[in-house]
This record gives structure tokens, C-alpha cells and sequence, in this order.
């Protein structure tokens, strides 16, 4: 038995992929298939008697096109064109298909009056170029009907269909003298159906392909190549080449090649990608190191442990994906609404024909009856419910800051009761700063003095620490003392001469090694409870200050976590930093439920957990949060995460904003009380008018008038979904 992953063309809503899975594991010689709608990829366990050409007919037999293994897709860059082009040809279309009915100036030569001939070739021709662009939904909703799997498409690509054979009917009978029936073409609607279909696409499958870029774009974390210890010498190799076992070699400012156990020096790395945490680790022999960490300000020898799949950034990658397959997709309603309406509405119109022919025994009128069924039923206004709803509510949230990735992100926030945040990053700024202290101005710019020689993050947040005494010249650049003798003392701190005296910089070990009595131990117990990393500055005989550097929290968060509350919802925090910090955070944003110390893996089984009684939404910032944010019901990623974060992420803040969470739940339940309030019009409009339609009331519809009549439809679903433009914050 083989396996193998084809990339899959085509799947546009969760009926195409779970359709498409249904027929593949009903084929001889597959054992299994797997589709990912959101990678739009299909697993595939088969006989070995089958080859991949094989596969590709299956997938084509079943609508779609495969793309083999290797995913050749390039964007359709040229698709907002062809909107473009369609929609200027779709106005010149109906200013000549209408323009004359409401005292429009047309030309002579096509005006359906004088010219009826010349006017029918026209609009038949400029109709039959939007069938050309829509064949793929007239193709795909042909197959789903033959294979019993009826979508959207169907709907449109059957309406559509008949809606263009009823007209071209009439167009040989307008060549054979019947110029009345000019008023019974009725190519236009075909034509702006699919137009209104194709713009929906557009814009609602625009980012669907990004998971697949970013987590290709996660591989160049790890750096390409990495230095190895061979018969005592030093040898660079590829990444590809490190084997477990091998002794690697990580300099200050390199990044860690692979994963691995420290067995020579110590220093500190940024794990931040990995674990959220936002101050440096140390890493002494016997301590873990991971692939992709930066090696800041030490020399290592470490023995490789994790390579290839087996490393922490594979592991991600895998929950990622894991995460995307096993997400359970929103149904939409239309869909569902679409898998009993086709049917019906063909045994309407069959029925229709059949009274109609036993009643009045006029083939003409029973032939008129099915077609005006089945125009008046004709999917435009269900059709448009869904799709137009959620391009106006996404048009919404673009003009705040906030892209919607997908409809389905929209649909899920009305059922949104959990918001889970993760720490740095989302509710704090994500870098460290000094928030206390006992120092003067001058001493204050001694120690960041000192800190200006060296490479530890730490003493960079030292340095961009904004004080009044610290005025710049003309070069923008602090004016800081000219320090010699610099040295750093790994794991403790440094020191250096300012004017002819040492002074030293560093924690309470380099404190004690100097025999420096310290006066201020109830100041850092005071510091370490609120989870800050505290820094001594003293000379060679008293303590001269103490500083204490935190992650702030962000402007206003306060705030905004009490609205979020005060709007029913729950608030947790999940964070992968230390438990003393991230309950030091929570305290100051009243956050009553804390979840410290989680990995990626940890993080994303807390997100399945909660899902299993709540419908939760997730907000990070981080690669850590990667598999929890695909996981969540809705991942949001913040202003300024990773691209990792933001592509695993079904809605992206580009505003560091977090205000915009309340709109967005807000505009979610909204748009889904239009949606429903879309359909109801659409289905009362086709209850209201079918029977009309059939022609065995006293008053009977015509096609033209129903076509009419199915226009009104589709504006009162335009007007209605218009008014999520206005949808703003609305708090209890």
C-alpha cells in the first residue's frame, strides 16, 4: 500500500472537500483519503497497482482538478481583472438589456424595438462570454448533482443552464418572426448571476493558500548551516548534514542549528518563538537548547538530540497541519438549505408541467409553467444571502484594521462565549522595560552606560530605557560615559571602568561573589513577586541602585478586559511564560483563570479542552501559539506577530488595537441575524411566487415578470446586508 498528498484544485466551500472525500473513499484501490480544504490537499492511502495518473482521473471524474504532488499553483494574478472586465461588461449588458423598458437612450442598431434581431445576437453574445467565465461553477454543479452531492454551484449552474436554453429558445423563434418574444430573453440573468458568484469568490477565497506558504516560511527560522566539532576541528555543514550525536558549536549572535543538550560554556537565548517567554534563558551544561533560539552572549558546545522531523520546529509544523485537518468546518446554512432546494424545486416545476399540460392541454403553457418555475426559483437572491453578507461585513472590519480571512471566521464569532489570550506579546508589549527601582539620575546613566557594551537583551532594555538625564545630540544619539576595561561575566553580569572607577552591573550571585553587603533585599522580594528580573548596579564597596525590568502590559488593557466582561464572557489567560509573571499580569487585569508554563502541544490540547463544553476564540501573537490559534474556534493573531501566527490565524488585527475584539464579535452576530434574515426573504420570495409561477392560480407569472420579480429579490438582500456597514461596538 502507498500513500501520497495531491494538491487539489478547485474546493471552495466545506460541501466541495467533504463531498470530494465521500467519492474518493468509495473508488476501488483507496484505502483512505483525507482532504484539507484549508491546505486544499487530499491524503491518500492506496494499492500499489495504482499510479498518481490514476488518482488525477479520480479527482478530475469527480470535478476537481488535481494539482499531482507537487503544488505547481501560482496566484491567479490576473483574477481581479477579469472582475474588473466582467463587471463593466455586466452594466453595458443590462443598460442594453433594460435600457429601453425605462426610456433609456440606445443606440437604434440594438434597441430591442427597432432591431430585435441585431438587439438579441448581442446580448446572447456578451451572455455566453459570462458563461465562458463561470463554466468552472456550471462544470463543478453539474458533477455535485450527478454524484448526488448538490451545492451552491448546482444552484447557480442549473438556473443558469435553463435560465440561457429558455433564451435562446425565444431568440430562434424572434429569427422566425416572433419579435414578441424579444421580451422573453432573459440572458442578462444568467450572465449577472455569475457574475455576483465570481466577485463573492473573489474576495471571500482571496488568502485561502497562505497556511501552505507559511509553513514552508517557518523552515527558515533554523539557520541553513551550522558549525560541527570533527577530530577536534571546527567544519561547517548544511543543516541536512548534523547527525545525532554530533557535537555542535553556537558563537554569540548565531542561531542554534538543532535541537540538543549543553555539554560545554553558558549563555542565554530567546526562546520567545517557541515558548512566549519573553526574558532571556540561561543555558548552562545539561541545559536543553532548541533549534531556531538566538545564542546571545556566550559560547557553547552542545551534543545534537533532535534533528530533522524529530526537532521542536518540526513538531509545530505537524500540529499545524494536524490542527487544520481535524477542524471541524462550519456548515454553511445556504449549502445545507441547497442539498433540499434543487430537488425540489425540479419536481416543482415537473409537477408544474404536468397539471399544466392536463389541465389546459396546451404543450406552450405547460412548457411556459416548468420554465418560469424554474426561473423565479432561479438561486440569485439564496444565492447572494450568504456570500454578499460576508463580503460587507469584511469590507466592515477592513476599514478598523481587521482581515477576515475566511466567511466561515465571521459565522463562528456569534458563537463565540470563551476568549483565551495568550501573555506576551498580546496583552503585554512583549519586551522588557524597567517598571522599578531605587536609582538616582546619575546613577541611572552609569548603569546604562555599562549596558551599552553589551549584547544581552536585558541590557538593551536597560539602555532603551527613556530617562530626562540622558539628553541626545545632534546625532540622535544618547550621551552616555566612554567606559574601559569592559568584561562580561557570564551568568552573573558585567563591569567596566567610567572615569578611572569600576563599576559592576549584574544580579544578586554577582553581588555575592564581591562581598557587596545589599541593601535593598527587601526591594527585590518585592520585584521578584511581580515576576521581574532584577539588576543591581554597585561599585567596589555599596550598592548604588537596583532596577527591576518587566513585560509592560498594554495601553488601556485594563479597560478592555473589563468590557470584555462585562459583555458575558469568560477571560483566560495562556501563556507558555513562568507561573510568578504571568499571575503578576493577570492580578493587574483582573484575569481570574491563569494557565502558566504550557508548550505549543500543551497549549493546543488546553484549546481542545475548552472547546469541548465552550466555543472558544484565541489571541496570540507568537509561532508558539501557531497550533492553538488553528485549534481555537477562531484564532485571532495581534498587530506585529509573527508571520507564522498570522497565517495559522483566521483573522488578523493590523492595528494593535484590542478594542477591535468587541467589534468583531459584535459585527459576527450581526451578520449572521442578516444572513438569516436573507434567506427567510429569499425562500418566502420563491414560496410567495412559485405558485404563481406554475400557472394554475388565477393569476399566472410570466418569465419576464418573474425575472422581474427575482430582481426585487436580490435588492432586498443587497439593502439588507448593506446595513452591516453601519455595525459598530455595542456594549451590555
Amino acid at each position: 500500500m502507498k500513500k501520497t498528498v495531491l494538491n487539489i484544485e478547485g474546493m471552495t466551500c466545506s460541501a466541495c472537500s467533504n463531498g470530494l472525500e465521500k467519492y474518493l473513499n468509495k473508488q476501488k484501490g483507496i484505502h483512505r483519503a483525507e482532504l484539507n480544504l484549508v491546505m486544499a490537499t487530499a491524503l491518500i492511502e492506496y494499492d500499489d497497482n495504482l499510479k498518481i495518473e490514476d488518482l488525477n482521473k479520480m479527482v478530475q471524474g469527480a470535478g476537481f482538478k488535481s494539482l499531482g504532488e507537487k503544488n505547481d499553483k501560482k496566484e491567479k494574478r490576473n483574477e481581479l481583472k477579469k472582475v474588473i472586465i466582467f463587471s463593466i461588461l455586466g452594466i453595458i449588458l443590462m443598460y442594453i438589456s433594460m435600457g429601453a423598458m425605462i426610456n433609456l437612450p440606445v443606440p437604434e442598431i440594438i434597441d430591442m424595438n427597432k432591431n430585435p434581431i441585431i438587439y438579441s445576437i448581442v446580448i446572447a453574445v456578451l451572455s455566453f462570454t459570462f458563461l465562458i467565465y463561470g463554466f468552472d461553477i456550471i462544470k463543478n454543479g453539474i458533477k455535485n448533482v450527478i454524484h448526488k452531492m448538490p451545492n451552491m454551484d448546482s444552484l447557480v449552474g442549473i438556473g443558469v443552464i435553463v435560465n440561457f436554453l429558455y433564451s435562446i429558445w425565444n431568440t430562434i423563434l424572434v429569427f422566425q418572426g416572433q419579435t414578441h418574444m424579444v421580451y422573453h430573453l432573459y440572458f442578462e440573468s444568467s450572465a449577472i448571476i455569475i457574475l455576483f458568484v465570481k466577485i463573492g469568490r473573489y474576495i471571500d477565497g482571496k488568502n485561502k493558500n497562505k497556511a501552505v506558504d507559511s509553513i514552508k516560511n517557518l523552515v527558515t527560522i533554523t539557520p541553513k548551516n551550522g558549525t560541527i566539532l570533527k577530530d577536534g576541528k571546527e567544519k561547517t555543514v548544511t543543516i541536512n548534514e548534523i547527525e545525532k550525536g554530533d557535537i555542535v558549536i553556537c558563537k554569540p549572535g548565531e542561531k542554534i542549528a538543532v535541537d540538543g543538550k549543553v555539554i560545554k560554556g553558558e549563555t542565554h537565548t530567546d526562546e520567545s518563538f517557541i515558548t512566549g517567554e519573553s526574558k532571556p534563558v540561561t543555558k548552562k551544561v545539561g541545559s536543553k537548547v532548541l533549534a531556531g533560539s538566538i545564542n546571545y552572549d556566550g559560547y557553547i558546545e552542545y551534543e545534537a538530540e533532535r534533528i530533522g522531523k524529530d526537532s521542536s520546529i518540526s513538531q509545530i509544523v505537524n500540529l499545524v497541519v494536524e490542527a487544520t485537518n481535524t477542524k471541524a468546518p462550519i456548515a454553511r446554512l445556504a449549502d445545507k438549505i441547497s442539498g433540499y432546494f434543487v430537488p425540489v424545486i425540479f419536481l416543482i416545476a415537473i409537477l408544474s408541467f404536468i397539471l399544466n399540460l392536463a389541465i389546459y392541454s396546451e404543450i406552450d403553457k405547460a412548457i411556459l409553467s416548468l420554465v418560469s418555475v424554474l426561473v423565479v426559483a432561479c438561486p440569485c437572491a439564496l444565492g447572494l444571502a450568504t456570500p454578499l453578507a460576508m463580503v460587507v461585513a469584511i469590507g466592515n472590519c477592513s476599514k478598523r484594521g481587521v482581515l477576515i480571512k475566511s466567511s466561515e471566521s465571521i459565522e463562528a464569532l456569534k458563537h463565540i462565549d470563551t476568549i483565551v489570550f495568550d501573555k506576551t506579546g498580546t496583552l503585554t508589549e512583549g519586551k522588557l522595560s524597567i517598571v522599578d527601582g531605587e536609582y538616582t539620575k546619575e546613577n541611572i546613566k552609569i548603569l546604562q552606560s555599562l549596558e551599552a557594551m553589551s549584547n544581552h537583551p536585558i541590557a538593551k532594555s536597560i539602555v532603551n530605557y527613556n530617562t530626562e538625564t540622558l539628553l541626545e545630540n545632534e546625532n540622535n544619539q544618547k550621551q552616555l560615559y566612554e567606559v574601559k576595561e569592559f568584561k562580561e561575566i557570564p551568568g552573573k553580569g558585567i563591569q567596566g571602568n567610567i572615569n578611572g572607577k569600576t563599576y559592576y552591573a549584574g544580579n544578586q550571585k554577582l553581588l555575592n561573589e564581591k562581598n557587596i553587603k545589599n541593601i535593598y533585599e527587601e526591594k527585590e522580594l518585592e520585584y521578584s513577586k511581580k515576576g521581574e528580573s532584577i539588576v543591581y548596579l554597585f561599585d567596589e564597596k555599596e550598592v548604588l541602585a537596583i532596577v527591576g525590568l518587566s513585560d509592560k502590559i498594554k495601553e488601556n488593557m485594563e479597560e478592555i478586559i473589563q468590557k470584555i466582561k462585562e459583555n458575558g464572557y469568560n477571560v483566560i489567560m495562556l501563556t507558555g511564560d513562568n507561573e510568578t509573571t504571568a499571575k503578576a499580569i493577570a492580578k493587574k487585569l483582573n484575569i481570574e483563570e491563569v494557565i502558566s508554563n504550557v508548550s505549543p502541544k500543551e497549549k493546543q490540547d488546553k484549546i481542545k479542552e475548552i472547546n469541548k463544553n465552550n466555543s472558544c476564540l484565541m489571541v496570540g501573537d507568537g509561532i508558539n501559539d501557531s497550533p492553538a490559534l488553528k485549534t481555537a474556534t477562531v484564532g485571532i493573531s495581534v498587530a506585529n506577530g509573527t508571520d507564522m501566527s498570522a497565517d495559522s490565524a483566521d483573522i488578523i488585527l493590523l492595528k494593535d488595537n484590542m478594542n477591535l475584539i468587541l467589534e468583531l464579535l459584535n459585527i459576527g452576530k450581526k451578520t449572521i441575524r442578516i444572513v438569516k434574515q436573507n434567506l427567510f426573504w429569499a425562500l418566502f420570495y420563491n414560496i410567495c411566487m412559485i405558485p404563481l409561477a406554475m400557472g394554475i392560480l388565477p393569476i399566472s407569472l410570466n418569465p419576464m415578470i418573474a425575472s422581474l420579480a427575482m430582481t426585487f429579490s436580490s435588492l432586498t438582500v443587497v439593502l439588507n446586508s448593506l446595513r452591516l456597514g453601519t455595525c459598530q461596538i455595542v456594549s451590555k
